[in-house]
Parts: C-alpha cells; structure tokens; sequence
C-alpha cells in the first residue's frame, strides 16, 4: 500500500526511507490502540459534519475494532513501508471499505494524530505509575509502622551525626513520594489536553467540534491554539520526563542506600536471596544487582528526558520531523519508572532490619546534641553546653538504644514522627 503523501508520479529512495522512518514503526506498536481511540472519536465528529452517515461510521468501527483484535492477537503488522501506525490503519480500512477507508482522514493530519494517541498512551502510562507510587508509599509506610523504634544511625557528610530510627527512615521516602505523586500530578494535567483538530498546526476551515471529541476520549480540556498544540510536542514530553527523574532520583537514593546498608561491613538490612545474584567465580557473593540496575537506570532517564529537552529546543513553530525522535525516549522514560517502581516495591516488601547491628551501630557520639541540650535545659546556654560536651566525648554513653530514640522522639525529634499524618496520595 502507498504511504499517505505518496502519489503515483512519487518515489522515495530506500536509504532515505530507511533512515527517516527509524524504528518509528515498532515504537507505534504501543501507540496502535491509542490510535484507533481517537480514530474512532474523530469519525464521530465527522459524522456531526456529515462527512460520514452513520451507517458508515459504524462500518469504520467494526473495521478498527477488527484491527485491535488483530493487535491483540500479535496479528496486525506495521510495516517499515507504513512508516507508523496511522498510515497501517487508514491502509488496513481503505482496503477493507474502498472510498469509505479515505474518508477518514478528513480533517487531521499525522501531526495531531501522532499528538493525540501519544496523549492517550502518556495518560495511560501516568496512570499506572501512579498506582505504583502509591503502593510504594504504602509499603514504607507500613516498613515505618512497623519498625517505628528500631535504632538507626543518622548521617552528615556520611559521617556519624544523631541517633535515628528505621521508622525515621522509612517515612522519610513516604513523605518523598508522596511529593512524587503531587508533581506527577502537574504531569498528568499538562497532558490531560486534547490536541486531536489541530491537524498539520493551523487548524481547518471546516467545523470540527474538539469539543466533542475531548468528551469522548475522556480528555480534561481542548488544547485551544492548534499552533501550539503542534509546538508543544517535546517541551510537554521533556517535562513528563523531568517528573519521572525526579521520581528516579527518589529511587536512586535508595538503591545507594540499600547496597551499602546490606553490606556486611554496614550490615543494617538484610536483602532476601530471591533478590541476589551470584558470581561466576566467587562462590560466597549475593550480589545487589537489582539496586544496581535501578542506580544505573536513574541515569538513564535522566539522559533521555535530556535527549527530549536537547530535540525539541529551538524549534521554529509548527511541526519539525525532529520531534519524531522524543517519541522513543518518552516511551522508554515511562516504562523504566514504572518498572522501577514496581521493583523497589516489592524487593522493599521483604528486606528486613538487623536489630542486633542497628542497636550496636549507635555508638556514644551520637548522643553529643541530646547530652548538650540536657544541659541547655537545666539553664546553661546553648554554646557553652556545646562546648562542654565536646570536650567529654569520651565520657559519653548510650544506655539501651531503643530508649534513647523513645526519649528523642517524645521531645519532637527526631522529626517527631507522628505516622498518623502521613495520608498515601489519591490515584490519578
């Protein structure tokens, strides 16, 4: 079948197709269902227009309906000569329908049609990741309920700073991915806009009614300028991108954390050996690959949301088939996040404290801030209590851990903290 542009007078060098269409086509595999969304949505509008009758819009749907059947089944092909999804479908139809299968381009282009099945499948995607952030929080929560008081060191400048808890820890990545969940929150609302009507960017002097075709595909709002909605392809996915490295970098952290507290030489947590690997070689490792990958794959989307913001910058308005190349990084930015997330669930899930390390691992030092605001307390000024328990460190002692981190806690820190408070965040 002939490419949409194609005419018959027309050919295209098969190194340049090759080269322009990319992996284009295989990426729109995920798009597909997305697709056949909005073509229904838009078929309906051009049934408002009468462009279509109702009986051929009926006809035009039981055709996408067999195409996402096929889909479904690992049975509808996209072909490297389709160069993406929209091209396959319109093909599949016209061979089906005839005259019909034409007619349902009326009115878009590919630009808004590549813009609305990426909304779609960015909605979908956001979705789900936000169900993963939430089971997430859940999990440390329930890690922070239930090892509220469990003794653990706190650090500055990686070096021994205050006495703090396993529940001090745990909440802090509640409370982190919660405000996760808040800024995806402003990614899914600079999504949640309907682009579909802004064809080739300027729009069409016939009367499409986007409003209904927001409606139908469930969409918050019209994307008003169809300029825009055109120009904001790569800037909407680069900050999409931004949250979803923020949410990495959460992440990250943790898998930082996690591979040195489950040392032997830290030995603070105890990772199942469902989650090691082993060594070719060396026959005692168990190996914390899966934080590693996650550590690795912070990177990662880090640089693909860059690749986005790189692509799309100095653009000049209107459609720039560069922007063809954010499609690869969005896709794979949302689904290493989602995964990740996922992972660290339910790895999570199962990792335990060491109580007898984390008891021993607070040493005297840790009590210095505590010991000097007991004297602050009985009247003597803060610098000169300082100075006072600095110079009998070496007298210092700790006592039963457990107590003292009761004691801090009751007193407001550290952090004072209150797992009542702590509300998970609503699903998208």
């Amino acid at each position: 079948m002939a490419k949409l542009w194609q005419t018959k007078s027309t050919s295209l060098h098969p190194l340049v197709e090759k080269y322009t269409v990319g992996n284009d086509y295989i990426l729109d595999t995920k798009l597909l269902p997305f697709d056949i969304e909005a073509s229904k949505a838009h078929a309906q509008a051009l049934v408002k227009m009468k462009i279509l009758t109702q009986a051929e819009f009926e006809k035009l749907k039981t055709g996408l309906n067999e195409i996402l059947k096929l889909y479904k089944e690992g049975k509808f092909e996209i072909k490297q000569s389709d160069e993406d999804c929209h091209t396959a479908i319109e093909n599949y139809l016209t061979e089906k329908y005839g005259v019909l299968g034409k007619k349902i381009h009326t009115c878009r282009s590919r630009n808004d049609q590549v813009l609305v099945a990426t909304r779609l499948y960015t909605k979908n995607e956001l979705k789900e990741i936000s169900r993963e952030l939430i089971n997430a929080q859940k999990v440390f929560l329930k890690i922070a309920k239930k090892y509220e008081f469990v003794p653990m060191p706190g650090y500055t400048h990686t070096r021994r700073a205050m006495p703090s808890s396993v529940g001090h820890w745990a909440a802090a990545y509640v409370e982190e991915l919660i405000n996760d969940h808040m800024i995806l929150e402003s990614a899914y609302k600079l999504n949640d806009q309907n682009p579909l009507g802004a064809a080739a960017g300027f729009g069409i002097n016939m009367p499409l009614d986007r409003k209904l075709t927001t409606k139908l595909m469930k969409f918050d709002r019209v994307q008003v300028n169809t300029l825009y909605c055109v120009n904001s392809r790569g800037p909407s996915e680069s900050f999409i991108l931004s949250v979803m490295t923020k949410i990495m970098m959460t992440l990250g952290r943790l898998a930082g954390e996690m591979i040195w507290f489950s040392t032997p030489e830290f030995g603070f947590f105890n990772l199942p050996n469902e989650f090691t690997t082993g060594s070719s070689i060396m026959p005692q490792k168990k190996n914390p690959d899966v934080f590693e990958i996650l550590r690795g794959n912070v990177n990662v989307v880090v640089s693909l949301q860059s690749q986005i913001r790189d692509i799309s910058k100095n653009l000049i308005s209107g459609y720039n088939r560069d922007t063809q190349l954010t499609k690869e990084s969005l896709i794979e930015g949302l689904e290493i996040t989602k995964k990740s997330l996922e992972i660290v669930s339910l790895v999570m899930e199962k990792v335990t404290p060491n109580k007898e390390n984390l008891m021993k691992s607070i040493a005297p030092e840790f009590l210095a801030v505590n010991e000097a605001n007991k004297l602050v307390k009985g009247g003597m000024a803060f610098r000169d209590a300082y100075q006072n328990v600095k110079e009998n460190l070496d007298k210092l002692t700790v006592g039963d851990p457990v107590k003292v981190i009761k004691e801090i806690n009751s007193l407001g820190a550290p952090g004072n903290l209150r797992l009542q408070d702590y509300k998970v965040s609503k699903p998208l």
